[in-house]
């Protein structure tokens, strides 16, 4: 008999538990309760929440995408070569990656992360890259971790070819 996934990531709807959601970051908990559904109301971003199958709706972590653009000159060089000469680059950024303080430590950072990926890489609208903006060291550790590269301009900020995401999947 298979076991069930411990999460199920949606799109953030009004059944589910805000108000109890608690991470280490007061910003990130504060956006979620306070200004996430106005966001996803006024299509500034797509909010998905991982709900833990045993509870009841209650977000165990979350994350938001909207589309993008970055300067072509903020790539690394050997990057940019690649591609057309268009003042910018469309991408999908990452706003936010939060997980609750209860779930730390279990990989759901890593699993919403590539749950974001793949939901990059099948869209259908163009997109170069997604891309973040790390909140602190070890945020960015996190994403080089996962293959991330660094913006010599803006060394918070890296990004990952969705290229490399339609060659694994």
């Amino acid at each position: 008999m298979s076991k069930a996934a411990p999460f199920r990531v949606a799109l953030l709807d009004s059944s589910h538990d805000r108000a109890s959601f608690d991470s280490d970051s007061e910003a990130l908990n504060r956006y979620l309760r306070q200004q996430a559904t106005q966001d996803v109301r006024r299509r500034i971003t797509a909010c998905f929440v991982a709900v833990a199958s045993d509870e009841d709706q209650r977000i165990a972590g979350y994350y938001t995408l909207a589309s993008s653009s970055v300067l072509l000159e903020d790539l690394p060089a050997a990057t940019g070569k690649k591609l057309p000469r268009y003042p910018s680059v469309p991408v999908v950024r990452m706003g936010r990656l939060a997980v609750a303080t209860k779930w730390k430590g279990a990989g759901l950072g890593a699993a919403l992360l590539a749950d974001a990926l793949r939901r990059a890489a099948r869209a259908e609208i163009a997109a170069y890259a997604l891309v973040v903006d790390a909140k602190d060291d070890a945020a960015a550790a996190f994403y080089r971790h996962h293959g991330f590269m660094v913006m010599p301009s803006t060394p918070a900020t890296l990004f990952l070819p969705l290229s490399t995401i339609k060659e694994l999947t």
